[in-house]
């Protein structure tokens, strides 16, 4: 049901099946495809655009943490305004000196931890837009779906109106009761409210698809797409050999780079920073220069950053724990979404090949026996429910497979196997 979005954002295939989809309908004025919804959307979505304004702000951090600490201008004056000799300015002293700080491998630490950041947001934002087209593809088939019942409720009415016009010429041939004729009318005003009502989910749907991409106003009142294409299935194995490909298992391959470099920064701050100076002195009643230098040892500095070195190693040994919980529950879901989506498949092909024609020829010969005076009204309406519910029920067996496509394709970040035709 979906189109393979790689080369739409450069990062992984994703939701391979509506896009391929055979149009239902050839206007295609004021409508939107599946490929349409997911372009808009990972151009326009606000919480994707939110995310490239924070990835830019961390470009902006590794910029920042590449700038050396700069340096001091030291300017001492003594015996000034003193006594004695030192009374006045005669006897003044003047040190201008220079000052800077050696970091000892501190600029590249930082340098690392904000890089490896950078690559975490990075894959935060490969996840949002992930969950971003898996959004979009559940509302779009949702609006497909109202799309799809509507069309089986215009049959369902089509077919009240046929029946009540068969019921009304029977009763004015006095070889029914009126009673028949008003139970038939009932039906109909049922089937319309039924068709009133998905317009009006189909609306709101149609808002929310459009809400993807910013729009508050939807330009467009239906989708196009065809439920019956649907792709064909690997093995379970082979979906098992693309969860660690996953956009949310690479992520906390990008996490623990990052507590890793959290580790080596904690570390290496341990190391207090020299601070080096060097100037002229001029002393004024010798008439003298000198020139002064120095160093400046913190004493006693490792042992105060021992809490968060140990605090940076007990986060890095939580993401890998985090990881291995996060793989158990992908498997465990993939495992479940993959039995669903084979019953939903092998419903939807009985219910085609086997219930739906067979309820259909039942229908037909029943309403030619009601034609002809062998059967109630009772039982037309009977074989006329079991014709609409298996085609009902054909087409809810569709949504769930799709519904559980979109989801697989959601956890492993990659496309299931082109539509059949």
């Amino acid at each position: 049901m979906w189109v393979n979005l790689t080369n739409r954002i450069g990062l992984f295939g994703l939701l391979t099946t509506l896009g391929q989809m055979a149009f239902a309908d050839p206007n295609v004025e004021n409508t939107v495809d599946f490929d349409q919804a997911i372009v808009k959307t990972l151009e326009s979505n606000p919480v994707l655009i939110s995310f490239g304004h924070q990835l830019e702000a961390q470009r902006g951090r590794v910029l920042q943490s590449a700038v050396r600490p700069g340096m001091e201008l030291d300017i001492e004056v003594e015996n000034v305004a003193g006594t004695g000799r030192f009374s006045g300015v005669d006897g003044f002293d003047a040190t201008i000196s220079l000052a800077w700080s050696i970091e000892r491998g501190k600029r590249q630490l930082r340098i690392d931890t904000a890089s490896a950041g950078l690559s975490l947001l990075e894959a935060e934002a490969e996840i949002g837009q992930l969950d971003a087209a898996a959004v979009t593809a559940r509302l779009f088939l949702a609006s497909l779906a109202y799309q799809t019942e509507a069309g089986l409720v215009n049959e369902a009415i089509a077919l009240a109106e046929e029946t009540v016009a068969s019921v009304e010429r029977r009763v004015r041939a006095g070889r029914i009761a009126s009673a028949d004729l008003a139970r038939a009318e009932v039906e109909l005003s049922r089937t319309q409210l039924r068709r009133e009502d998905l317009e009006h989910r189909l609306k709101a749907s149609i808002r929310s698809l459009a809400a993807q991409w910013g729009e508050t106003v939807p330009q467009f009142d239906r989708v196009r797409g065809n439920l019956a294409d649907l792709p064909t299935l690997d093995d379970f194995s082979a979906l098992l050999t693309r969860v660690t490909g996953s956009p949310k298992l690479r992520y906390f391959a990008s996490e623990r780079r990052l507590r890793e470099a959290e580790v080596r920064r904690a570390a290496g701050e341990s190391k207090p920073d020299w601070r080096i100076t060097a100037g002229v002195r001029q002393m004024q009643l010798l008439d003298d220069q000198a020139l002064v230098a120095g160093i400046t040892i913190p004493l006693g500095a490792k042992k105060r950053n021992h809490g968060r070195v140990a605090t940076a190693r007990a986060e890095a040994a939580r993401t890998d724990a985090d990881r291995v919980a996060a793989r158990v529950q992908i498997e465990t879901q993939l495992f479940v979404l993959f039995e669903e989506l084979k019953h939903s498949l092998h419903r939807a092909t009985t219910l085609r090949e086997e219930i739906l024609p067979r309820a259909e020829i039942i229908l037909k010969e029943t309403l030619r026996a009601y034609e002809a005076g062998r059967y109630s009204y009772i039982e037309l309406r009977a074989a006329q429910d079991d014709a609409l519910a298996a085609r009902s029920e054909g087409v809810a067996a569709l949504i769930d497979a799709h519904r559980n496509v979109i989801e697989i394709e959601a956890l492993t970040g990659a496309a299931l196997s082109a539509p059949t035709r």
